[in-house]
């Protein structure tokens, strides 16, 4: 079948999908609703079912007043029985696959349970849904006519008791039908490499010789491979090396300190730009408009979602909301109910409503990932926003970082305490911080507060850091590709004491 005829089949199927998410923006409650009723009706049986009873659960307010808000360590002991191949504990099929995610207090890794049902019906589902909306809203894209450059978790799937963890990007390559291989470049043998500097040479030599039309995965670890295929081919740009590239699908991380750079090496005006939001957990929302960075959050997944205002959160007065509750504007922790079978689970993101007519969001950190040791409640949306401006204004372009604070002693007053990688410094290291500092007030009115008059907070103080600190760090620890982040915030000095310890070292 002529290559043509392929695409066209395939954006025909694709785009009936609309229709159905239609209803959803158009009946978002009564969906939800539905869906919450299916998942307790499914589990009833299951031991979570019969501890809470879930066959006299009528509603959403006797849900809310029996099922408790948990995490992962509530879980714990739970996820390990599955793992060991008992079945029926908190979803009645049986839990075949874990995807292994950074770790808790109590453990280096969480193995997030993934059911059948949640790869088929969010997981895959979300992926025919993005191609879906990236078609409807670019009718004459030729995206079929090439194939899809994935970078996905660089970690191999481990087999233990009849069950298998990895990386939830390796579950997903080992679980895709035959067929789909051969839209996707490198191949299954060469995404699913332990080791990832090796697997970065064999990707460069493998995808050089494909009609590439369009990127998928998190904006660092892409930007890497793609400055290796840059370098390896000797050339200026990548629509020299893919002439046919249209858009790059991606997540994980925000793209924003990323964006100079992607402009420089796809200076195409037409080439496109489209965000997802995806967690081992399950697939949340992805963007829906061409140039818009607003993500629709999908509702038809198996997923019944609740959030909780972060102006309560960890408070006696926190209490969850239904999504028909919230307002745009407000900063809410995200709790999930899936059909991998996370009852009131909170998987420790944080989102801003844009819309909720229908339901957009912005990803805005993390709940642990943020620093508040002074009341400043600086979060990861901030720390991004203020770093965009200083850059722009200070002609510098940014790798990576992270920041933490410096805590009071006797009288001397508190301070964040930043270490910034740039891939091209500001000329004027103390023009720049006062750039950051006067767009950190902008964006945050408790950190300007904190900084009136030095009241509470001195100056940032920031660091340089040398070539390649955070890959080195990450290398050190065994994070090294996929969906490992650097960690942006924190309110300990954990992270930045190792990382001023390794710079200081070279």
């Amino acid at each position: 079948m002529p290559i043509p005829l392929v695409n066209s089949i395939a954006s025909w199927f694709l785009k009936k999908r609309i229709h159905q998410m239609e209803l959803f923006m158009k009946y978002p409650g009564e969906v939800q609703d539905e869906l919450f009723k299916h998942l307790i009706s499914k589990a009833k049986n299951t031991e979570i079912g019969k501890k809470y009873n879930f066959s006299e659960i009528k509603n959403y307010q006797q849900f809310t007043e029996r099922v408790p808000i948990q995490q992962y360590e509530d879980y714990e002991d739970c996820i390990e029985r599955s793992r060991q191949g008992v079945n029926n504990i908190f979803w009645p099929t049986p839990i075949k696959w874990f995807a292994k995610s950074s770790g808790t207090t109590r453990a280096k890794s969480k193995f997030i349970p993934v059911s059948d049902d949640s790869l088929e019906l969010c997981h895959y589902n979300a992926g025919k849904d993005l191609l879906c909306m990236y078609l409807n809203n670019n009718p004459q894209s030729k995206l079929f006519t090439g194939k899809s450059l994935r970078l996905g978790g660089s970690k191999e799937i481990y087999k233990t008791n009849g069950t298998s963890y990895g990386d939830l990007s390796a579950i997903l390559i080992d679980n895709m039908p035959f067929w789909a291989e051969f839209s996707s470049t490198p191949s299954n043998e060469v995404s699913l490499m332990h080791d990832w500097e090796v697997k970065m040479k064999a990707i460069v030599k493998e995808t050089i010789k494909e009609n590439v039309t369009s990127l998928a995965g998190v904006p660092s670890w892409m930007l890497v491979l793609l400055n290796n295929i840059l370098d390896h081919t000797e050339k200026e740009n990548l629509f020299e090396v893919w002439p046919n590239l249209e858009v790059y699908f991606h997540g994980g991380v925000s793209f924003e300190p990323y964006a100079p750079q992607y402009q420089k090496i796809l200076p195409k005006e037409d080439f496109r730009f489209y965000e997802i939001y995806n967690a081992s957990e399950g697939f949340f929302a992805c963007q829906d408009q061409n140039d818009v960075k607003d993500l629709l959050l999908m509702l038809d997944y198996g997923i019944f979602y609740e959030f909780i205002p972060m102006e309560t959160y960890g408070t006696t007065e926190e209490r969850a909301l239904p999504l028909t509750e919230v307002e745009t504007g407000k900063n809410y922790a995200v709790v999930i109910t899936t059909n991998a079978g996370l009852w009131r689970y909170k998987i420790g993101d944080t989102v801003r409503f844009t819309s909720t007519n229908p339901y957009r969001i912005r990803v805005s950190g993390r709940t642990k990932h943020h620093i508040n040791v002074f009341g400043e409640e600086l979060i990861i949306e901030n720390a991004e926003q203020a770093l965009k401006k200083a850059s722009l204004l200070s002609n510098c372009e940014i790798i990576d970082y992270t920041a933490a604070p410096i805590f009071m002693e006797g009288k001397e007053k508190g301070a964040h305490e930043w270490i910034i990688e740039f891939k091209t410094p500001p000329k004027n290291f103390e023009t720049f911080k006062t750039a950051l500092d006067e767009a950190l007030q902008e964006v945050n009115s408790d950190y300007e507060a904190k900084r009136y008059n030095n009241m509470t907070l001195n100056m940032p103080v920031i660091h340089q850091a040398r070539e390649k600190l955070f890959y080195d760090w990450l290398k050190k620890n065994d994070k090294l590709g996929g969906q490992h982040k650097i960690p942006r915030l924190s309110n300990s000095r954990n992270y930045m004491e190792e990382l001023l310890k390794m710079n200081r070292l070279i």
